[in-house]
């Protein structure tokens, strides 16, 4: 088996490696081919520097959901989304099979502009999520490669060559599906223990006191003996259904089929799922544990100001003009203030992520 890399663009991604690493592992998405034979995909965080590839250090935990859907015409449209449901980066697979000659002919396209348009309608069903204008994707398409049975190459997709590190797409291509077993550990056999009952968020909606923290949409939901969620401002929170020794969790919440509930210093955290959140439903204690130290993967870039906003350049513009002209800042504050009685200021969200894990180790490991 041979592995080619197609390196065909570097794009600024906003990747902070502070927190301890999550659940690595990540499945494969198998696509099988009209004309025969199948491509597997598996989207991968690596490190951009050799040694610490090579090195004795955790993988760089995964950040992104992905979704892999066969068009007319051979193709394929690659699409990777953030937690929260909003697209990254996208592109087309575009993919000839010979069963003859047992190889492939592939060529990497831009994401098309109407599968773009398809992607956006459907998610601005709910009117929740936000999309980026345009979704990042390759600026050209290759030359067409031939591969053989069991080739695989890699594509860079998002660089961040600061915080060293890089997503990458693993890709594919065979005739016998059989050489796509998937090597995530989670499908080899295991003694049974209470992690192996897993609990899974869908679709999720998090309140914090009543109000809407966070919505968010994902491909296949979040899944794991452990749940967890971090929203700005009150830290992230690992739930278990049971206690983990080493460990500080406390039995201060419930889950009640598809919704969990806890308070934890006086606020009132409700996570609700479209769906049965443990299999069977029914109500069950449940185990907090609060990192109030946490920091997420993905965050602002402190290097970069924060835009202002309408209203606070409109602040400015009259600061200036006071110094020169006293009527006519007056004039401008109160037209001001008309617009402030005529649409009240929202209240901004905090920035929420959520996850799963097998094991607590991967969320927060053991001091030595």
């Amino acid at each position: 088996m041979i592995s080619k890399t197609l390196t065909l663009v570097s794009l600024l991604f906003l990747v902070f490696i502070t927190a301890p690493a999550q659940d690595g592992v990540k499945r494969q998405l198998i696509v099988p081919l009209t004309e025969g034979g199948f491509v597997a995909f598996r989207n991968e965080t690596n490190w951009t520097d050799i040694k610490k590839a090579s090195a004795d250090l955790p993988a760089a935990p995964p950040i992104l959901d992905s979704q892999a859907l066969i068009d007319g015409n051979n193709i394929i449209h690659r699409v990777l989304e953030d937690r929260v449901g909003r697209f990254v980066f996208g592109y087309d697979l575009w993919v000839s099979a010979n069963p003859t000659t047992k190889q492939f002919t592939i060529v990497v396209r831009p994401l098309a502009p109407q599968y773009e348009r398809k992607l956006r309608a459907e998610s601005s069903g709910d009117g929740e999520s936000i999309q980026p204008e345009v979704i990042s994707t390759f600026p050209r398409s290759t030359e067409a490669q031939t591969l053989e049975d069991g080739d695989a190459f890699t594509l860079d997709l998002l660089v961040n060559q600061g915080a060293g590190v890089k997503i990458v797409d693993i890709v594919k291509v065979t005739f016998d599906r059989a050489n796509l077993k998937d090597a995530n550990p989670r499908n080899r056999a295991r003694d049974f223990t209470l992690d192996a009952v897993e609990l899974e968020m869908k679709n999720y909606r998090l309140m914090i006191n009543g109000n809407v923290a966070g919505v968010g949409k994902s491909i296949g939901g979040y899944a794991g003996a452990l749940l967890w969620f971090y929203a700005e401002g009150h830290g992230r929170f690992i739930v278990s259904l049971v206690p983990r020794e080493g460990y500080e969790f406390q039995k201060v919440g419930v889950i009640e089929d598809n919704r969990i509930e806890f308070t934890v210093k006086d606020n009132r955290y409700e996570w609700l799922s479209s769906s049965s959140i443990l299999q069977g439903g029914g109500t069950w204690n449940l185990w907090v544990l609060h990192d109030p130290k946490y920091q997420p993967i993905i965050g602002a870039d402190p290097g970069v100001a924060r835009k202002k906003n309408a209203l606070e350049k409109l602040d400015e513009m009259v600061t200036n003009v006071q110094s020169s002209s006293p009527v006519r800042a007056q004039n401008l504050g109160a037209q001001r203030n008309i617009k402030d009685t005529a649409k009240p200021k929202t209240i901004p969200r905090p920035r929420v992520m959520v996850g799963g894990a097998d094991r607590i180790e991967n969320l927060w490991p053991k001091n030595p």
